[in-house]
């Protein structure tokens, strides 16, 4: 039977992933002690994707620091006692076959907010729990509390932070480490001409501005030599005179080159109120300019949801894999249902399940 490019595997330094059809990273919000310990609700969630048949399986935006936390209830790895509950976790993920993966993250000035479904919109104040955010300029996120713009030495602690958690995270076991540069978090608003608006060496110039992501990436790469190293980037602001794509393939060039192996291309997030035209595959254009534009290896994200679809972003060379988030929310599944609908039967149907296979 021939394999479909969708079910095709990966490979890059001593990883074998057993498809293309990988879970993006999605916060949870769900740690209720606001320690950064993840929970049972962790390994349920993640498990179920794994057993679905997903070939890697990437944990939410863990902090790297608890002031980088998007929410108190974000999970994090600043701490021993973080990395000892993600161990369980990724072993089960093992277990079942996938890969594990986890996001490393610095929210920036999109720290220290409410969870989307509790309290207002926007960030919490110091007596509700709230904490002063930082950001590289003191520019606010529309409707958020003003950030206070990182010294050098804050930028350095950044840096440190990143490479402390990537050590934690191996140790863990996880197989793939992606920085988390995308949807207007720290690293992006260094990125953007939209936030940061300094005038030393991490701004102006595209070279200032990637500085932090490249020493990022050159630190997280000597902490974690021999493990996968993903960057997430999103290739527009969407807005006037922000991030454009030809930036984003330009500095995801400069990252391969300090140690990067696979660019995983989302969009948005920096501003509000913009005008997205979304649709079926919408940021899909992205993964493969950048990709074509810089030579580097690209999944796909954006309202990705049918099999025959997914199989054509991989087996036209528009990225190399696809990365799902709600679609993997509403069918756990999917891996498995989209190998039955392009006519192939992976040899991964967990036993338990194995009643309910197609014939």
């Amino acid at each position: 039977m021939a394999v479909p490019a969708l079910f095709a595997e990966w490979s890059s330094r001593s990883l074998t992933v057993r498809n293309r059809i990988w879970v993006a990273p999605m916060c949870q919000y769900s740690v209720e002690e606001r320690d950064g310990v993840p929970t049972t609700w962790h390994l349920a969630h993640l498990g179920s994707f794994a057993v679905g048949g997903a070939g890697l399986v990437i944990a939410e935006a863990t902090a790297v620091v608890p002031e980088g936390r998007i929410s108190p209830q974000d999970t994090g790895l600043w701490n021993d006692a973080q990395r000892d509950a993600w161990r369980p976790i990724v072993d089960f993920v093992h277990s079942q076959g996938a890969a594990a993966g986890v996001q490393l993250a610095h929210a920036g000035r999109k720290a220290s907010t409410y969870r989307p479904w509790a309290g207002p919109h926007g960030t919490i104040p110091a007596a509700d729990g709230g904490w002063e955010t930082v950001a590289p300029s003191a520019v606010a996120f529309d409707g958020y509390a003003e950030p206070t713009a990182l010294d050098r030495d804050g930028i350095a602690a950044v840096v440190a932070g990143f490479a402390a958690a990537a050590v934690r995270a191996v140790e863990a076991g996880f197989d793939v480490l992606e920085l988390h540069a995308a949807h207007g978090y720290l690293i992006h608003q260094f990125l953007s001409p939209l936030s940061n608006l300094r005038d030393d060496e991490y701004g102006g110039s595209l070279e200032n501005r990637a500085r932090l992501l490249l020493e990022v990436v050159s630190a997280v790469r000597a902490a974690a030599p021999g493990t996968v190293l993903f960057v997430r980037l999103s290739a527009t602001d969407w807005a006037d005179g922000g991030w454009d794509q030809e930036q984003t393939a330009t500095v995801a060039g400069w990252a391969s080159r300090a140690g990067a192996d696979f660019f995983d291309i989302s969009g948005g997030g920096l501003v509000g109120g913009v005008s997205i035209p979304v649709g079926p595959g919408y940021q899909v254009p992205f993964a493969d300019f950048v990709k074509h534009e810089s030579g580097v290896e690209t999944s796909a994200v954006g309202l990705i949801t049918e099999a025959e679809q997914a199989e054509r972003i991989v087996a036209s060379g528009q990225a190399d894999a696809v990365m799902l988030a709600r679609q993997f929310l509403r069918d756990p599944h999917f891996p498995l249902r989209a190998a039955h609908e392009l006519g192939y039967e992976p040899e991964y149907w967990p036993r338990q399940y194995a009643r309910a296979r197609p014939s």
